[in-house]
């Protein structure tokens, strides 16, 4: 399964591990971007959840924190080493 993920989103993964500069990663880097994307994830279900109206703009900060926090846990879970230390900055 993870390699199938893997394929489907190459496109984004190959520019997060490319290069061959030295990078420093630590495992609390991809403990702390689970973490945070899973509270954005919940941020943006919290507000689909309590917001729902007759206006459509509650879908604005759900879209973007839900789609932001989907994002995260998948480079999180499927990112290389290299690729969790160039979401954080580190080189």
């Amino acid at each position: 399964m993870k390699q199938l993920l893997r394929q489907l989103f190459s496109p984004l993964l190959v520019r997060l591990e490319a290069g061959d500069q030295p990078y420093s990663y630590k495992s609390s880097h991809r403990t702390i971007l689970f973490f945070m994307s899973f509270v954005f994830s919940a941020l943006g279900v919290a507000v689909f959840v309590v917001s729902p109206g007759a206006d459509l703009s509650y879908l604005i900060p759900v879209t973007l924190f839900g789609g932001g926090g989907l994002l995260g846990l998948l480079m999180a879970y499927l990112a290389s080493d290299r690729g969790i230390a160039k979401i954080w900055g580190n080189r």
